[in-house]
């Protein structure tokens, strides 16, 4: 299933998108099912109920138009992996991970799709990531990697956004101040459910930026596996329903080009995985501060 969320003249909505291309109305169609996706991932049955409601309601609605907008707008927990694509980490200069290599973002960094992303006046090195992003779908502690995918409810499009002269560039490296300004985590366009994605692990997935590929690669190429980020994760940290896994980003990142390229006042990216579909952000310049 292909589930998202829409800014519709009622209010939001959580929806499927059919095969013609129409968003159902889950709530119309069953009163029971939660307003959120994290709601409804949060309920054992959640995704059954939609299910069953889709059987009648998939090609005869009701329908309903609307925005799309990030299918999970406050997730309990942003988990970031860095350097987990082999080309990305040998054309950064560092040495491949023996681990993951974790760090987080808040949830003021959430964006829609067609939402820009806003460059803040501090930052003058910002750059893109395509990533595919694992969707918890229920509790998970000291979870094993041979059990892991039973805890995945599905996933989605992700661009981890970074500030490379905060990340990199201040005393003692900011990954933190680098990774989480305001809209530096556009996801979407839908939350596709684990059993409609097959193999994860051998998915295309590639980043334009305006209309020049930047980005192409395959989930394939990565070190760590969704498997064995849950089992790593799990050690410490309760994961929870909604929570999001960004996996890591392929070769082609503007900071290692040559000349190095960064985002710019008008730029479009769009980052497009199998499956899934293509997330597409504007870049604008912080107006506010200017």
């Amino acid at each position: 299933m292909k589930l998202g969320m829409i800014d519709a003249e009622a209010g939001l909505r959580v929806v499927a998108l059919n095969p013609d291309g129409q968003y159902v109305d889950l709530l119309a169609l069953d009163a029971q099912i939660s307003p959120t996706l994290i709601g409804i991932l949060a309920d054992p049955e959640g995704l059954a109920r939609v299910a069953s409601a889709l059987v009648t309601g998939w090609s005869k609605g009701p329908f309903i138009d609307g925005r799309l907008v990030a299918p999970f707008s406050r997730p309990g927990k942003i988990i970031c992996i860095g350097l987990n694509y082999r080309d990305h980490a040998k054309e950064t200069g560092a040495e491949i991970p023996t681990e993951p290599v974790v760090f987080s973002k808040f949830s003021n960094t959430i964006t829609s799709p067609e939402a820009p992303v806003v460059l803040p006046s501090v930052a003058h090195q910002v750059d893109f990531e395509a990533e595919l992003v694992a969707v918890i779908g229920k509790k998970a502690k000291n979870v094993s990697k041979s059990k892991a995918f039973e805890y995945i409810a599905g996933y989605t499009c992700g661009n981890d956004v970074s500030a490379r002269d905060w990340q990199k560039g201040r005393p003692g490296g900011q990954w933190l101040m680098g990774k989480t300004p305001d809209t530096f985590a556009p996801i979407g366009p839908w939350f596709v459910t684990a059993d409609e994605i097959g193999d994860p692990h051998d998915l295309a997935i590639s980043l334009k930026l305006n209309q020049v590929i930047m980005q192409q690669s395959r989930t394939n190429e990565l070190i760590f596996g969704i498997d064995e980020l849950v089992a790593h994760l799990s050690q410490l940290v309760t994961l929870e329903p909604g929570d999001l896994i960004f996996t890591g980003t392929p070769s082609g990142v503007g900071v290692a080009r040559k000349p190095p390229v960064f985002l710019k006042n008008g730029d479009v990216m769009e980052v497009e995985i199998e499956g899934i579909g293509v997330l597409r952000n504007p870049v604008i310049a912080d107006l506010h501060n200017q």
